[in-house]
């Protein structure tokens, strides 16, 4: 039996493409059914749903053999014992670094001022203000990161942009580009070396699912 762990949402929807051009069909959609642990077509293979950023963890430690996570999420988890040989090249956006227009970002980063960053990708806002030599308070939050700025609580935010309506619709405009994020397929190292007979089948189609995007 394969365990693909994935989450709801966008990531499952651009998935299910390539999950066809490998012969698995889900037999349940995930966004209707409360259940977890969802059957396919193949008696082989199975779906696990759970939250992004769950899906390393449940590979790490083998409760998957396979998973679906954006490249934010694997930076963030740090990706120890994670096999990942494919980036999808789905699910895609930008990290980015944003701010009330109010703030002149350019200019405190001249001065040399401290700033306070709010973001739930803390690693990637370390990496990123440190490689640029700009000295940060780095504030942890969940979620409605761009409340932060408007409220006083923090100078900028790092947060995931798609197309920005977010941002625009609370009054905010990016200042910075981080990085591109996409979704990459992992694998547990033991189970790729343990089930490579069925692993490898799965590996090869979603390979040519991309090389035919």
């Amino acid at each position: 039996m394969i365990n693909i762990a994935l989450s709801k949402g966008r990531i499952f929807v651009e998935t299910l493409p390539m999950l066809a051009a490998a012969g698995i069909v889900p037999r349940e959609d995930p966004e209707k059914s409360r259940k977890l642990i969802i059957d396919t077509n193949n008696a082989g293979v199975r779906l696990i749903i759970i939250r992004a950023t769950d899906v390393p963890t449940y590979v790490q430690y083998g409760a998957a053999d396979m998973g679906i996570a954006g490249k934010d999420v694997l930076i963030e988890h740090g990706g120890e014992n994670l096999y990942q040989p494919l980036n999808l090249k789905i699910a895609r956006c930008k990290m980015m670094v944003a701010a009330h227009p109010a703030f002149d970002y350019e200019r405190a980063v001249r001065q040399g001022a401290r700033l306070r960053v709010a973001s739930k990708y803390l690693t990637i806002a370390r990496d990123y203000f440190s490689a640029q030599g700009v000295h940060v308070d780095l504030i942890k939050l969940y979620g409605a990161m761009e409340l932060a700025p408007l409220v006083k609580l923090a100078d900028v935010i790092v947060d995931l942009v798609s197309s920005g309506g977010t941002l625009k619709a609370n009054g905010l405009v990016p200042v910075a580009d981080i990085m591109d994020i996409s979704a990459r397929l992992i694998v547990n190292q033991a189970a790729l070396k343990l089930k490579r007979a069925e692993i490898q089948p799965l590996l090869d189609s979603f390979a040519k699912a991309i090389a035919a995007d």
